[in-house]
């Protein structure tokens, strides 16, 4: 296996590798199934925010420029909602790609301790830097935000930005998983919002 690697060592070899990867993955994908959006814990709570976003439109191409590294600038893009409901201590933001070839989605961000009274989050606010945010473990098992990074060839990607209103705060020793957020989410989502975007590598 090293000597593999050492021999396609250069950029074009790689992406060469990844196309040929994201073909004959073509037909696998994650699915919605397994979105927080869709677990137990939220997916009774009413879809009464408006997550909207002046970097992309809903359902519409997300610019290279918030790719990942390698890719884009990895800059997270600009968010906005609506008032989320009375009684709501905190919101919680979590990203996911359901078209990643894996048997579940690919996390890209979970952030919480967002302030009830905060409206909107500003390109690149959703760097590791940001003091005034707590993040959780992505896949990668970093923090803070990952931009789309599909495998080429291996066809458009969903990106999907969902938002969650809290009746309770939210409180753990690390940075958690997604399982561990979910889990810690249970019985206190109020409301909930989302958009998707798209992103492709030919």
């Amino acid at each position: 296996m090293s000597s593999l690697l050492f021999h396609y060592k250069s950029y074009e070899d790689i992406l060469m590798i990844s196309r040929i990867l994201g073909i004959l993955l073509s037909g696998i994908h994650a699915g919605q199934t397994h979105l927080a959006w869709n677990h137990p814990a939220v997916a009774r709570a009413p879809d009464s925010l408006r997550l909207t976003s002046d970097s992309f439109a809903a359902g519409g191409l997300i610019p290279r420029h918030f790719a990942g590294k390698g890719v884009g600038d990895n800059v997270s893009p600009a968010l906005s909602w609506s008032d989320p409901p009375p009684g709501t201590q905190e919101l919680v933001l979590v990203m996911e790609d359901p078209d990643a070839p894996l048997p579940r989605p690919f996390v890209h961000l979970i952030a919480y301790g967002i302030s009830s009274d905060t409206r909107t989050l500003p390109e690149a606010a959703l760097a590791p830097s940001n003091q005034t945010l707590r993040f959780g473990r992505n896949t990668f098992a970093g923090t803070g935000y990952t931009g789309p990074r599909a495998l080429p060839a291996h066809g458009p990607h969903r990106y999907v930005f969902q938002l969650f209103a809290l009746k309770n705060r939210l409180s753990f020793d690390q940075p958690p998983s997604l399982k561990a957020l979910l889990t810690a989410m249970e019985g206190s989502v109020i409301a909930r919002g989302r958009i998707d975007g798209t992103f492709e590598q030919k």
